[in-house]
C-alpha cells in the first residue's frame, strides 16, 4: 500500500503538467518559442553594411576664391587636371571679393573649397560653422601703389598719393585689400616727411570703392583713377606698360595671407583634399612662385 502511494504521487506532477490550464511546476522547462523570421534591411541599413560599394563622389569640384588668385588659380587647376587619374575632373571657380564670396556661402551656397584673401574671412567662416576641418596658409602676398600709363595724376612718389584732388581708388575696409591698403597708408603716415594725416589725405581723395582688388586694377587701367593700391601679383596680370608700379617699403607695406579649407558642403571632400594637397605640393609651389606669390 506504501508502495502503491508512492508511485501515484510521482505520477500526478506529469499528469498535471500536460494539461493546457495548470502551470508547470518550478524545475520543468517551459519549450522556448523560436524568434520570429529577421525583417529585410531597409536600404539605410543596407548602404552603412561594410560590404556596401563605396560612395562615388562626383568628378566635380567647385572653389570660392579670392578675385586676386584667378590667373594663378586657372594654371593651377590645368596641371592638377593633366596629372594621372584627375582626368575628366570639372573645377567650377567662384572669383570674387573674399567678403562677399564668405557672406555668399552663409547664406547658403555650396562649395567645396574656400580661398579668400585674409585670415579674417576665414576666422568669420570658422565662426559660422562652415569649414569642414582647420585651414592653412599657402600662399603670401604685398602690397604696390600702381598709375595708369598715361598718369594724369602725376603720381611719382607715395607723397603724391595726398595731393588735394587725386582720384584714389580701392574697396570698402572690409574687401580684404581694402583693409590692407588702409594699415598700409596708416603705417606710411608714421613717416613725418610725408606730412601730417597722411593717410587722411590719402583717402579723403577717395573716387570710389569697388568690390574686388580685380576691379581697382580695371579702374587704374583704364585711366579712370589717378592711382589704387593693389597686390604686387596683380600687376603681372596686366599687359606690359598698361600700370605702373610704385613700391612700398617693407616697414610700411602689409603681408596679404591666403588660407584655403574644405567646406562643410563639399560634395567631393575626398577630391577637395586632393586639389588643396597639390596646391601645397612642389608643382603648387612652383607655379605661385611664377606668379610672384610667395608660398607659405
Amino acid at each position: 500500500m506504501h508502495t502503491r502511494r508512492s508511485l501515484l504521487v510521482a505520477f500526478l506532477p506529469i499528469a498535471a503538467a500536460g494539461c493546457g490550464g495548470i502551470e508547470a511546476p518550478v524545475g520543468i522547462t517551459k519549450p522556448i518559442a523560436a524568434a520570429p523570421p529577421s525583417a529585410p534591411r531597409t536600404t539605410t541599413e543596407a548602404i552603412a553594411s561594410p560590404t556596401s560599394a563605396p560612395v562615388v563622389e562626383p568628378k566635380a569640384v567647385t572653389v570660392f576664391a579670392a578675385s586676386s588668385l584667378t590667373n594663378v588659380f586657372d594654371r593651377i587647376w590645368a596641371a592638377f587636371k593633366a596629372q594621372a587619374g584627375n582626368e575628366g575632373i570639372a573645377i567650377t571657380a567662384n572669383y570674387g571679393g573674399s567678403t562677399q564670396l564668405r557672406t555668399q556661402l552663409q547664406e547658403g551656397a555650396a562649395a567645396d573649397i574656400f580661398a579668400p584673401a585674409d585670415l579674417a574671412q576665414m576666422e568669420q567662416a570658422a565662426k559660422a560653422g562652415l569649414l569642414e576641418g582647420d585651414a592653412k596658409t599657402f600662399a603670401r602676398n604685398r602690397l604696390v601703389v600702381i598709375v595708369p600709363r598715361a598718369n594724369p595724376g602725376k603720381v611719382a612718389t607715395l607723397a603724391d598719393l595726398a595731393k588735394p584732388g587725386l582720384k584714389f581708388v580701392t574697396t570698402p575696409a572690409d574687401v580684404p585689400i581694402g583693409a590692407y591698403t588702409r594699415t598700409a597708408l596708416k603705417n606710411l603716415a608714421a613717416d613725418p616727411s610725408l606730412g601730417e594725416g597722411y593717410d587722411a589725405k590719402v583717402l579723403a581723395n577717395i573716387v570710389s570703392e569697388e568690390a574686388n582688388v580685380r576691379q581697382v586694377v580695371l579702374k587704374v587701367q583704364l585711366g579712370e583713377a589717378d592711382a589704387g593700391i593693389c597686390y604686387g601679383t596683380d600687376v603681372t596680370a596686366v599687359p606690359s606698360g598698361e600700370v605702373t608700379a610704385i613700391d612700398i617699403p617693407d616697414a610700411a607695406n602689409v603681408v596679404a595671407e591666403y588660407p584655403i579649407a574644405v567646406l562643410k558642403t563639399a560634395k567631393a571632400p575626398a577630391t577637395a583634399r586632393r586639389l588643396i594637397a597639390f596646391i601645397t605640393s612642389p608643382n603648387g609651389r612652383m607655379i605661385l612662385e611664377t606668379a610672384k606669390f610667395k608660398p607659405a
